[in-house]
């Protein structure tokens, strides 16, 4: 049996008995057990909505500093009359700055842009994730080529500045796996690490095209966490043997997660995802690990988005609306500082991006 195996097997057990403490519950900060609650989770403070743009969805808001400490935010946006569903067939990557976390932004260019037919990226650029490694600055994403979930897959443009210019891939980095695999239907929802041994460590989110739940027929999929591991960072990666990484199928109910962000602190290898039904839809989840392999029996990460900000009613085209997605870190010096994310409302009643400050221990 592997490793893997072994830890799943032990962590199911007290999964499901914070689930059954909160199976009756609704979804405020007092309806999770106290050791549900991450450290992480009661450091975050609100700060506000930003990058509320008339006439887009945004999404996707993925930050970093520069050296005189500007903010850059790499974000997804698509025309707000494409619908919620925009993402999939009509999105681009815009690039915005402040002088602060909390803004007021300004966009200043648009780095990845769906190209047309012929390309991989064809039909949407979606999932930025912006990393520095040594003098280059990395722009994992997500394209399409048909505007359908089955032919996302990671890329990876570079620049010498966050101004640009940005070398465009001609190929994806990292395809799905082979089929009949867990990860065959695609790879999405990059999150990068550089390893200290060297080592370019991918994170990635997949699904299995023919997966099904207790019989009951066919479904989307169920998602999954995987690792590949290249000596480059522009690759090539290989999968790692004990994918997929984080996998919640297990415990029934289609349980799973998406969202990841992956990130070393304190010796630790860090993650955070948006929960789909561990504990509810509408929180975070916060796992750790010692070598980024085997981690441990989820937190929440961050509550529902209601337990930070007063919002008026739901209007009826935002099915999704105060859940917190897509979360993201900004790093100042050697500490994560905030937490921004994206949500539906706001000024325009589309989407828009979410800052929550990160108080220190």
């Amino acid at each position: 049996m592997l490793r893997r195996e072994v830890f799943k097997s032990a962590a199911i057990l007290p999964i499901a008995s914070w689930l059954s403490c909160n199976a009756t519950a609704d979804t405020k900060s007092e309806a999770y057990p106290e050791q549900a609650i991450s450290n992480l989770c009661r450091r975050l403070k609100p700060i506000g909505r930003i990058l509320e743009l008339e006439g887009y969805y945004v999404w996707c808001n993925t930050p970093i500093a520069d050296d005189d400490g500007k903010i850059h935010v790499f974000y997804s946006r698509w025309p707000a009359r494409k619908g919620m569903g925009g993402w999939i067939n009509s999105c681009e990557i815009a690039h915005a700055v402040a002088d602060s976390p909390e803004g007021p932004y300004t966009t200043v260019d648009v780095p990845l842009a769906p190209r047309g037919k012929g390309y991989w990226d064809a039909t949407t650029c979606h999932n930025p994730h912006i990393q520095r490694v040594g003098d280059t600055f990395h722009l994992f994403f997500m394209g399409n080529s048909n505007g359908k979930t089955n032919t996302k897959r990671i890329g990876l443009a570079t620049a010498k500045s966050l101004e640009g210019p940005w070398i465009r891939p001609d190929k994806p980095l990292l395809e799905p796996g082979a089929e009949g695999s867990w990860d065959d239907h695609c790879t999405t929802n990059p999150s990068y690490i550089a390893h200290p041994n060297g080592e370019s460590w991918l994170y990635y989110k997949s699904w299995n095209t023919a997966d099904y739940t207790n019989g009951s027929g066919r479904i989307r999929g169920n998602r999954k966490y995987g690792l590949a591991v290249a000596h480059r960072v522009d690759g090539p990666y290989r999968r790692h043997a004990e994918n997929p990484l984080v996998d919640y199928s297990g415990l029934g109910e289609n349980r799973q997660c998406e969202d990841a962000y992956v990130w070393r602190e304190g010796g630790l290898f860090k993650m955070i995802t948006r929960d789909m039904g561990v504990f509810n839809h509408d929180v975070g989840l916060y796992l750790e690990s010692r070598d980024g392999i085997q981690w441990s029996e989820p937190q929440v990460a961050y509550y529902e988005l209601a337990h930070y900000f007063d919002q008026p009613p739901a209007p009826k085209h935002l099915r999704r609306y105060g859940r917190l997605e897509r979360p993201q870190l900004l790093f100042q010096g050697d500490r994560p500082t905030h937490l921004f994310g994206a949500s539906q409302g706001g000024k325009f009643q589309t989407a828009s991006g979410i800052v929550l400050a990160l108080e220190e221990n």
